[in-house]
């Protein structure tokens, strides 16, 4: 039985009078990737693209009962078509957020990582899941464990950063970053004590900004306060970290599973760092899930608009200031 806990809806309901954002829905070709979509749109959070083969769609949505007449359907032979419109879409700004249905997640991804022709910035992707989790009084979020399999300590700092301006996004002024290993020294014999290290003297220096940043530190150090007290682990985050950072994808995807082992634990996903936000959750996420990666999504969409919104107007300014002086000067002439 699930626990009733108010992370996620305190999440859904910041959206509520948000206006709702375009998502393009890559084969929405089960029960729980179709309920989904259509239940975030009934919500008010997006207005969804669905695209696949529009026989298979219908034929899905027909079998369990969920209405999709109001909604667009965008045909494609198949899914891996579906995967390369839905990156179309959302490079062509149809589409403010991309979300998978049913796909493999590497199917998935595949195309939104050309530099070219895909949805790549900058900074490197990385994946983050918002655990809700009743025992822990904080939102809780843990990277990567999805996207990078085996980071080096440069794409390490970008996952870090990534986490932190999404704990931004989510209300959490300065989130305190757990970086992970089995121990709480460094030593030359674990590596991800060495990188845990610099990313933290990365953050003393500027190179990794927002946030309070300690490591290397095992998970009940970062996580129990009393294990933090028994261990003398004398960390301004001992106890109470915000984001918990994995070595790897492979430790960071079974310590998730581990927590949403737990009676009344479940786990969001999002992929940070693209050009729109990535809804990727497991493909056999309840509808309620995919309900708070949506609503996530839009958070951060809506974040984005706000820097474009304030971009736009800060050139305006410049270009209004730009004819003004240009008009007196002729004038002065």
């Amino acid at each position: 039985m699930r626990v009733h806990h108010p992370i996620f809806d305190g999440i859904i309901n910041r959206c509520r009078d948000l206006d709702p954002i375009a998502v393009a829905v890559v084969s929405p070709l089960s029960e729980v990737a179709i309920r989904g979509a259509i239940d975030a749109a009934r919500a008010g959070l997006i207005n969804p693209y669905l695209i696949g083969p529009q026989a298979k769609i219908a034929a899905v949505a027909r079998k369990h009962g969920v209405e999709i007449a109001p909604y667009l359907i965008v045909d494609v032979a198949d899914d891996f078509e579906a995967a390369q419109r839905g990156v179309e879409l959302c490079r062509m700004d149809t589409c403010q957020a991309l979300m998978n249905g049913s796909l493999h997640p590497d199917h998935f991804l595949q195309p939104t990582i050309p530099e070219d022709i895909g949805l790549r910035l900058k900074r490197r992707m990385s994946h983050a899941f918002v655990v809700e989790a009743p025992s822990y009084p904080r939102t809780l979020i843990i990277t990567d464990a999805a996207v990078n399999v085996n980071p080096k300590l440069e794409e390490k700092a970008d996952i870090v950063q990534n986490a932190i301006d999404l704990a931004h996004v989510l209300g959490i002024a300065v989130p305190k970053v757990a970086i992970l290993s089995t121990v709480e020294t460094v030593s030359s014999n674990i590596p991800s004590t060495i990188d845990a290290a610099a990313l933290c003297k990365m953050a003393d220096r500027g190179q990794i900004m927002g946030g309070v940043l300690d490591g290397p530190l095992a998970f009940d150090d970062a996580t129990e306060p009393e294990a933090a007290r028994i261990k003398q682990i004398d960390s301004p985050l001992a106890g109470q970290a915000d984001i918990l950072v994995a070595p790897d994808a492979e430790s960071g995807n079974m310590l998730v599973k581990q927590f949403q082992s737990l009676d009344g634990v479940e786990a969001a996903g999002v992929v940070l760092g693209a050009k729109v936000p990535i809804i990727l959750t497991s493909r056999a996420a309840n509808p309620k899930i995919r309900l708070a990666s949506t609503a996530i999504a839009a958070l951060l969409a809506q974040k984005d608009r706000q820097e474009l919104s304030a971009v736009a107007s800060g050139i305006g300014v410049l270009l209004q200031s730009k004819a003004w002086l240009s008009s007196n000067g002729s004038e002065r002439q």
